[in-house]
């Protein structure tokens, strides 16, 4: 099987991992939870697969290479209300600051 020649993304964090299929070799199962840059991704099949000409395995696309959500407004979580714009009551801390 011939390698197949890498097309540039219009998304530049475009992203695959590796789904193993059939019977995998052990390279394909170790990097199946791995994310790549669809650009830096290994070809398939990968290097020392015993099955060149019948490998099955896969890749599985993302819009982006990070997975899950990053921050606690993501998941639904708690978000912190913003302070009002100015917090000070009274005088500030130095001995001018209410002349």
């Amino acid at each position: 099987m011939s390698q197949r020649s890498r097309k540039p993304r219009s998304q530049p964090w475009h992203a695959v991992s590796i789904v193993p299929r059939g019977a995998a070799c052990n390279e394909a199962i170790a990097l199946r939870e791995k994310r790549f840059l669809s650009g830096e991704a290994p070809l398939l099949p990968l290097p020392g697969c015993p099955q060149q000409e019948q490998c099955s395995c896969i890749y599985k696309h993302y819009a982006d290479r990070r997975e899950g959500p990053r921050r606690s407004s993501e998941t639904g979580g708690v978000r912190m209300a913003r302070p009002p714009a100015e917090r000070r009551i009274g005088r500030g801390r130095r001995k001018n600051d209410g002349e």
